[in-house]
């Protein structure tokens, strides 16, 4: 989304997709805790080998995208700010 689709966005919506991106954060963080777990539990069991590192690959590509997300989330919240919601 650019600037312009959230300035054609109701308030409604707006604080929609706020609250839509705070739940995204909480849950990738959540993931990106279990994938490190899975990775310490993997390599304290069977060492290190090719499988142990997929869930940091899961874990960098969450993180990859959450970059994005808090770009949005910044843009959401000037908008928010700029209609005094």
């Amino acid at each position: 989304m650019n600037t312009t689709e959230l300035a054609e966005l109701s308030n409604e919506a707006l604080l929609k997709k706020s609250k839509e991106l705070k739940n995204s954060k909480i849950i990738n963080a959540v993931i990106i805790g279990f994938t490190v777990g899975i990775f310490c539990f993997s390599a304290v069991n069977n060492g290190f080998g090719v499988f142990t590192f997929f869930p940091l690959i899961i874990a960098y590509l969450i993180i990859k995208n959450s970059k994005n997300d808090k770009l949005l989330e910044t843009e959401i919240q000037k908008e928010i700010k700029a209609r005094n919601l």
